[in-house]
């Protein structure tokens, strides 16, 4: 008998996080995942940490880009908290992240 309920597509939220190899940026990606998954433990369904190569750092929300180091340079976490909550969850307060 399967018990699990279908997901909700309309609260479904999904981060990825793309890191470069290379440069060794797992350790960064990680933690930034952390805090992702911290903070947003009700509202994401899944993050996922991809591999990648040549000077990648990109963050993905639902598949929409919303840092790109080589535009923006490395993130701060309370300024990718901000971009994230506006997609998954506008109505959440970051507490001391919204000063």
């Amino acid at each position: 008998m399967n018990t699990k309920l279908p997901e909700d597509p309309v609260n479904t939220h999904r981060v990825q996080i793309e890191y470069c190899t290379q440069c060794r940026w797992l350790p960064r990606a990680s933690w930034l995942a952390q805090e992702l998954l911290t903070t947003f433990e009700t509202e994401l369904t899944e993050l996922a940490l991809k591999p990648g190569t040549g000077g990648v750092f990109v963050v993905r929300v639902d598949d929409e880009v919303v840092w790109d180091r080589r535009e923006q340079g490395f993130p701060e976490p309370t300024a990718v908290k901000r971009l994230v909550r506006d997609r998954v969850a506008p109505e959440k307060s970051l507490g001391h992240s919204e000063k």
